[in-house]
This record gives structure tokens, sequence and C-alpha cells, in this order.
């Protein structure tokens, strides 16, 4: 492969805290190698369309801390055709850029996936979602400070909940995982979390409702996976309708939930895959996901990072079953 001058960078999908972190660590990290770095606007969009700016040091000052992305983001319909890619691929070659960094989640990256096959050119992903669903890393950017934030607002629901003697339905994002639901669950003390991983058949709010509501138990936390046919507001009408005596309320937390300033964790973690993207290209590494398990940096090839399922612990079900009693 040839020597790596110049690098662009983007943030793609919905933006998650920490990628302001993970924009600093590749662009520092580039530069100390004597790489140049190109900051791309709004995602793919701003690709194709060529919203392009060099970088320095000085553009990244003073912004680990901060949430959202400085290059702004989006989803990018055009990037989905060829059309969109040829025009994505032009900019890249007019700004003479040799390789590109994307920070986002799964769709991101089967984008890049895609974009690499088609024109053979170096790619390197970074996992920038709070869903924590991407194969092969223990944890993505913006995960650890989302999870925070669903427990800031679960230990003050709580409060309402205990003092009014009602069931609380607060729902979380998540998409078609359930990370950020089960663990945010444990850590609030949730007598409950209705995920789409624990789909052994059963109904969920049925076993909860028999195991969990007690006479000695009349306020419940049950957090749930966002969902576009069984989300809060679905259990909520249900528990009216089948268990009309108790009271029942549902908050759906939404986008607060991607704000906010990235925990250390975040920081760290967004640090280190910024740093592995930069070593990944000096050592002639492509098409791959900059990871971290057991707090060493791995590089998964994006066909293994996008296409396979990342499994949940089903352990953690069985235990947050045993501690809610």
């Amino acid at each position: 492969m040839a020597k790596i001058k110049c690098i662009g960078v983007l943030t793609s999908g919905g933006d998650a805290p920490g990628m302001n972190a993970a924009i600093r660590a590749v662009t520092r990290s580039a530069i100390a190698n004597g790489i140049r770095v190109k900051g791309i606007y709004r995602g793919y969009d701003g690709l194709i369309t060529g919203d392009v700016r060099e970088f320095t040091t000085e553009n990244v000052s003073n912004i680990i801390q901060t949430g959202g992305t400085i290059l702004r983001t989006a989803r990018s319909q055009a990037f989905m055709t060829e059309e969109g890619r040829q025009k994505a691929h032009d900019t890249l070659v007019r700004e003479e850029i040799d390789a590109l960094i994307i920070i986002g989640g799964n769709g991101s990256l089967t984008g890049a996936k895609i974009f690499a096959e088609e024109y053979d050119y170096p790619c390197i992903g970074l996992p920038g979602t709070i869903d924590n669903d991407l194969f092969g890393t223990d944890s993505t950017i913006g995960y650890d400070t989302t999870l925070n934030t669903i427990l800031q607002c679960a230990d003050k629901i709580r409060d309402t909940a205990n003092s009014h003697e009602r069931i609380f339905f607060i729902e979380v994002m998540g998409r078609d995982a359930g990370f950020l639901a089960q663990n945010s669950a444990i850590a609030a003390g949730a007598e409950c979390a209705i995920i789409p991983e624990d789909n052994t058949g059963k109904d969920q709010l049925i076993e909860f409702m028999e195991r969990g509501i007690r006479k000695s138990k009349k306020s419940c936390i049950v957090i749930v996976s966002e969902s576009p046919t069984c989300g809060a507001l679905h259990y909520a009408k249900r528990v009216n309708k089948e268990y009309p005596e108790f009271d029942v309320r549902v908050s759906i937390l939404g986008h607060l939930q991607r704000g906010g300033s990235p925990t250390a964790h975040d920081r760290i973690l967004a640090s280190l895959v910024g740093y592995g993207a930069i070593q990944a290209l000096l050592m002639g590494q492509r098409n791959v996901m900059v990871g971290v398990r057991n707090n060493e940096i791995v590089y998964v090839p994006f066909i293994e990072a996008v296409g396979k399922r990342k499994p949940i612990n089903k352990g953690l079900i069985h235990m947050l079953d045993e501690l809610s009693i």
C-alpha cells in the first residue's frame, strides 16, 4: 500500500458522547506521525458535496470534554447509491486524501465496508454509537455516558415512583440491542428490563407482574428497550387494561440520552481507538474497525464488526430477576 500522507476523518449517523475525543485523538496522532488531516463535515453527505477543511492541532483543542461532534453528522441517503459513492470518491481524489477514518455505528461502518470494496480504498472505522451493538469491541464510544445519563434519570424517577406507589416504564434507546436497558436496570435497581434479546417466547410483562409486583412492593421501575410496536407505551397500556388496580406512568427519555459531556471511560476509549486508527494505517491495516477488548486495542474486519450480532450476557437477565425480588 502506498504511503499515507493525508487522511480524512468524519462522523456519521447518530451522535455519541466521546466522538470529539476520537476526532482529537485521530488528528493529533496523525500529525504527530507526519500525516496531514482533513476534517469532513456532515458525514458522508459532506464527503459527497466536498465540505472538507484542513485540520491542525488547534482545530481539536479543548473539545475532549464536549458532547456531540464538531464535525457535525448526518444519515446519508445519497451515499447509499452508486452515484453518491462515486461523488464521494471524486472528493477524496480531489482533496488528495489517501485514507478515510469513519466514526459511527453499524450503518456508518456498513457504508464504509461497501465503499472500501468498490474502490479498493483504505478505510478505518471507530465504534461510535451509544447502542454498544458493534461486534468485536467490549464497548463503543458513547455507551458509558449514555448509561450514566439513564441511571441519573431513573434515580430521579424512582423518587416519584416511591412517593406515589406507581409503576414507571422508562423507555431507553438501543434500537435492536438491549445493552442500555439491561445494564441500566441493574445499576438503577430496577425490577425488570424488557429487551429484545430475552426472546424465549415467554410474555415478559406477565412474568414481571407475577414475580415483581407483590403486596409489599407497590412501586416499580421497568426499563424498556425502544421499539416501534412494543415500547414503554405498549406495556403501560397493557397494565392499565390487564391490571387496572395499579397506577402506571411512562417516561420516554429520547434524545437527552445522546447529549452531555462524555465520561472518563468514553474519553479514554475514544482516545485509544483514535490513536489505534493511525497505528493501523502505519502498519498497513485497512478496512477494519478499531476496538478494545480486555483493555487491548484490536482490529476487527468490517465484515465481522457489522456482520455478526454482538451477544448480550444472558446471565445478567437471571441476575436481575434475583436481585429485584
